[in-house]
């Protein structure tokens, strides 16, 4: 994730991190180096990023419901609605941060 970071902020670094450690990036061909402050105030737009490409994928799934010879029911609607609406609405299942690999993302239940 501190790789996916750096990239948001600066898609032309060039850089090592040693043992996915923050604290062992070493900057190369005179790449501006980037706080870790900075880096890690990017890693929830990173994990967002993810989220959104799950979603959609996910109603890619269900786009067939929306076509017009296909009668959706409210179910499919609700839960659709309920993907669309992420990631502005999303919780967890232990309540804390979202995890980098979304396994605590409380998803909408597909009818």
């Amino acid at each position: 994730m501190i790789e996916k970071a750096i990239l948001k902020i600066n898609p032309n670094a060039e850089f090592t991190i040693d043992d996915n450690d923050i604290n062992q990036i070493t900057w190369l061909n005179e790449t501006t180096p980037i706080s870790n402050a900075d880096i890690q105030a990017q890693f929830l737009n990173v994990k967002i990023d993810y989220l959104r490409r799950e979603r959609d994928k996910k109603l890619k799934e269900t786009d067939f419901y929306a076509l017009s010879d296909v009668t959706m029911s409210a179910e499919m609607t609700t839960y659709r609605q309920a993907l669309r609406d992420l990631p502005s609405n999303y919780t967890t299942s232990d309540s804390s941060e979202l995890a980098e690999d979304l396994s605590n993302l409380v998803w909408p239940t597909k009818p």
